[in-house]
């Protein structure tokens, strides 16, 4: 009788909704939304001054710059628990994570510097010199070669994982803010925001393939600042977030052209695709909120109001 009504009540137990997690900037928390209600269905405080987010390959941890804390906080994301810091240097903007799920590429950027941090021993590996500002992090899908953009000397910096050896430097736009490889591992993109452009790298020869720009009716040129950037689930196409310009430019991925542009909220950084990747949740710093948007149809469908000055997003898939 109690094992049949244990069971009863199992299945009668709602299933937990998919989330994404956000890290508001100004206000030192972290704004949790619901993927089905789109609704806040928590706020934790963290460190000072939080911007880039990832999650562990499992869901288990949660990880974030504090950038004015000089750490990066592993959190529970079952209860919002700030269960340790990370060794991360000073200053930590943005990072990105390995194939692997150990190894954490972190940008320093008062140092100029990435600092390798093995997330199980919770050790420095190795600091690798870059250029002035680095903040843009990438790391390609089998894991050898980690890209650091840095926004003053305005180059791409690729780095062997193996050796922690810089191997190339490409020289991009004015003040690079984001990198990020195609699925397949062979291209990169990389955002530069006073620029105004977006460069497309071939990855085995590191030569410049093409370069994107963007122009919005009855927007100034100098408000269309690309930050942020993600490939559609399919890879044909690229989400890039345009900063001040308030819009979310789709670009095809094969041709480079822009098909299309996104009204979101105010000062757009970056994105997060929902686990089904049929929704974009956009993080929209001076309007303070999430803008959702229907990937097939490309509309937006849904506002969202966090904390102040959203910045990063990550999604959390749950059991």
């Amino acid at each position: 009788m109690i094992r049949t009504l244990l069971l009863t009540t199992l299945l009668a137990s709602p299933a937990l909704a998919d989330e994404i997690w956000v890290t508001n900037e100004m206000d030192d928390t972290l704004s949790v939304i619901d993927v089905d209600t789109l609704a806040v269905t928590a706020t934790y405080p963290i460190g000072e001054r939080p911007r880039g987010v990832t999650f562990s390959k499992d869901f288990k941890y949660l990880y974030v710059c504090a950038s004015d804390s000089n750490a990066v906080q592993v959190i529970d994301p079952d209860t919002g628990t700030v269960l340790h810091d990370l060794p991360s240097g000073d200053d930590p903007e943005q990072f990105v994570l390995a194939p692997d799920d150990r190894l954490l590429y972190i940008a320093n950027e008062n140092d100029a510097v990435t600092t390798v941090v093995d997330t199980q021993t919770r050790k420095v590996v190795a600091q690798i010199d870059v250029g002035v500002e680095p903040e843009g992090m990438g790391i390609s899908p089998d894991g050898k070669v980690q890209v650091t953009t840095s926004e003053t000397t305005n180059m791409a910096h690729w780095i062997d994982t193996q050796t922690h050896k810089i191997i190339a430097n490409s020289l991009v736009d004015s003040r690079p803010r984001h990198a990020e490889f195609s699925p397949d591992g062979s291209e990169l993109w990389v955002s530069s925001e006073i620029g105004g452009t977006v460069a497309v790298f071939d990855a085995a020869t590191q030569v410049e393939k093409g370069k994107i720009s963007f122009a919005i009716k009855g927007v100034r040129a100098e408000k269309i600042q690309p930050v942020g950037m993600l490939f559609s689930p399919d890879a044909t196409k690229v989400f890039v977030a345009l900063g001040p310009a308030n819009h979310i430019a789709v670009v095809d991925a094969k041709t480079l052209t822009v098909e299309r542009y996104i009204l979101v909220g105010r000062r757009v950084w970056h994105m997060a695709f929902s686990p089904d990747q049929t929704r974009l949740f956009t993080t929209n710093g001076v309007s303070g909120d999430v803008t959702v948007i229907d990937v097939a149809s490309l509309e937006p469908v849904a506002t969202i109001k966090v904390g102040r000055f959203p910045w990063g997003a990550a999604a959390r898939q749950t059991p």
